[in-house]
């Protein structure tokens, strides 16, 4: 006789639920993530929803959420490390017949993904603006390996795992001034085919991980493209027990 016993963790339906509508804001049709169809509307859901929902602001009544330095503002889910925006760009190419138009804008592959280093703004030449190193680094190439990422595929294209990346660190007020200094340079332009989110997030009451991955994809064509992955992870329990008679 063999009896197998599986342990499933029952709370990941409620997390991932709690989550998908912490961050996806559908509840709000102003800054909805999964009705996104420009790139202002992403700048107007990043700098108004997310970037508020991942750090613990004051209680209803006013009062300082003391004791909860790295949790979101849901008072529940605590940051492991922090979170990133990495962006993957294409190459300006030039059309084959010049007399219609100049530059080409291409879907992305590894064949043709940007690269190089930048200056604030997407320029090769030395600005005098001065800027926070944050959105000076997210106008430099990091390769998969020096961000420890991995290839993704997503609906329209299958990612590398390199990228343009800006780190969500410091406090609230920072983060706030550094997207704004990166939506004024078109950090997001018509280059721009992905811009993927990622935090890891640990629920301590119910002893649960969850890594999330918000993926935008930006289309040739104008479109925006948008999904979420939110994966549970409980390294508490023993998922499986075999007994032998």
């Amino acid at each position: 006789v063999i009896i197998t016993y599986s342990n499933r963790e029952q709370h990941s339906f409620y997390q991932v639920n709690h989550l998908r509508a912490y961050f996806l804001n559908q509840r709000q049709t102003t800054a909805d993530y999964t009705e996104i169809n420009t790139i202002d509307e992403y700048w107007y859901w990043l700098e108004n929803s997310f970037v508020s929902n991942i750090r613990a602001q004051q209680w209803y009544n006013g009062d300082i959420p003391q004791y909860l330095n790295g949790f979101l503002n849901d008072k529940s889910s605590r940051l492991i490390g922090w979170a990133t925006m990495r962006q993957l760009r294409v190459k300006s190419e030039l059309c084959p017949d010049q007399r219609v138009i100049s530059i080409c804008e291409d879907s992305y592959s590894f064949s043709n993904e940007e690269t190089e280093l930048f200056q604030p703004g997407w320029t090769t030449n030395a600005t005098s603006e001065e800027f926070s190193s944050s959105v000076i680094k997210a106008f430099n190439y990091s390769t998969s390996d020096e961000l420890d990422t991995y290839t993704y595929v997503g609906e329209f294209g299958t990612y590398r795992g390199g990228g343009y990346v800006y780190e969500f660190r410091g406090r609230l007020s920072d983060m706030k001034t550094n997207l704004s200094a990166l939506h004024q340079l078109d950090w997001i332009d018509d280059k721009t085919r992905a811009v993927f989110i990622q935090l890891t997030l640990y629920n301590p009451s119910v002893q649960l991980l969850t890594a999330v991955t918000l993926l935008a994809e930006f289309l040739p064509s104008g479109g925006i493209y948008t999904t979420a992955r939110f994966e549970p992870i409980n390294f508490y329990s023993n998922s499986l027990f075999t007994f032998y008679f």
